[in-house]
């Protein structure tokens, strides 16, 4: 009888253990399920959607009004006021202010005056603005809100973007807009230039032609330029020959239509650097480049296709426009070296 019951007790906790291993492994198993489902988002949440929702986070708005004289070719914006602004400082508020250009002109820059400890500043404050027809087309108008900090950087809340050839400036525009991310891309226009280019391998003469240049950069306070080309040969690397035109006095669209004449043969032609440089000429002050391009079988693009076809039509002027790219871009590729040899100090 003893042995029996002693059976019966072996049997029910084989039974209670077999039940208890069940239920942990179907908690295992609930568990590895989650794993890849609501514990790896609660620890680490999804990259691309955390930035979008960056993006997307209200900034607040702005009111503002724009108004172009087309008789006087000036343009007027307004920042009236905004609302609901992103709170910048550990207070819950921020000390708002507005920055207000034309991306036809970066360098003239105007701001309200700042606003303490609001998200809902009224400014009323007007820019005027020199901005030609001919310009409309090209011009954003830009409109920065920033946080004053007076003992760190100023923090950007956010812009209004408004690009001119999308309104209809025929009567006063004034509206609200949501406050956007910061544009991270700031493309500043420096103009165009056209020159033709002839080679004739019989007497190896690089004929350069300076046609005309449009749309330069304003580096005067009076809102034009003062601007002259100079042009420049570069052979394996190393500055060569330079010539410069005459200088084109209070324009951004000047003519100068003038011919320079290098002496290069075939062989040097593989590895010349033709550099063209547009400046501004001034009287007082140190002349200050506006932009510059250079061609030849190390350039590439439309400089590139430019050099390419003067090569395969030889004795015949090939005449091309080319967008100036920033100086220091360029001399980046460039990478010249002095021409100069410095001697060596003596043991």
């Amino acid at each position: 009888a003893f042995l029996i019951l002693l059976i019966i007790i072996c049997c029910c906790c084989c039974c209670c253990r077999r039940k208890k291993n069940k239920g942990k492994d179907k908690e295992k198993i609930k568990l590895g399920a989650l794993k890849n489902s609501v514990t790896t988002s609660l620890v680490q949440p999804d990259i691309d959607l955390l930035k979008k929702s960056q993006e997307n986070e209200s900034r607040g708005r702005l009111q503002y009004s724009v108004e172009y004289n087309f008789q006087r070719e000036e343009i007027t914006v307004a920042v009236k006021q905004a609302a609901s602004l992103k709170a910048m400082d550990s207070g819950g508020t921020s000390d708002p202010y507005v920055i207000v250009y034309l991306t036809n002109d970066t360098r003239k820059k105007n701001e309200t005056k700042v606003h303490r400890k609001t998200l809902s500043p009224t400014f009323n404050e007007s820019f005027n603005f020199k901005l030609l027809q001919t310009e409309l087309e090209e011009t954003d108008v830009v409109m920065q809100v920033f946080d004053f900090n007076r003992f760190s950087k100023h923090d950007v809340i956010g812009e209004v973007r408004l690009p001119l050839r999308n309104m209809d400036l025929n009567h006063v525009i004034e509206e609200w807009k949501e406050l956007s991310a910061k544009s991270t891309m700031e493309t500043e226009r420096l103009g165009e230039i056209c020159i033709s280019l002839k080679y004739i391998p019989v007497t190896s003469k690089l004929i350069v032609v300076i046609l005309e240049a449009k749309k330069l950069k304003k580096m005067d306070d009076n809102g034009l330029s003062d601007p002259y080309v100079k042009v420049q040969l570069a052979l394996n690397k190393k500055k060569w020959k330079r010539k410069k035109t005459g200088v084109k006095k209070n324009t951004l669209n000047p003519y100068f239509n003038e011919e320079f004449t290098f002496d290069v043969t075939l062989e040097q032609m593989k590895n010349v650097d033709l550099i063209i440089s547009v400046w501004d000429y001034d009287k007082v002050n140190k002349n200050e480049q506006i932009g510059k391009i250079f061609l030849g079988c190390r350039s590439s693009g439309n400089a590139l296709r430019h050099w390419s076809d003067m090569l395969a039509h030889p004795r015949r002027p090939i005449a091309q426009w080319h967008s100036l790219q920033p100086a220091e871009e360029v001399d980046n590729v460039l990478a010249l070296k002095s021409h100069l040899k410095l001697p060596l100090p003596n043991r």
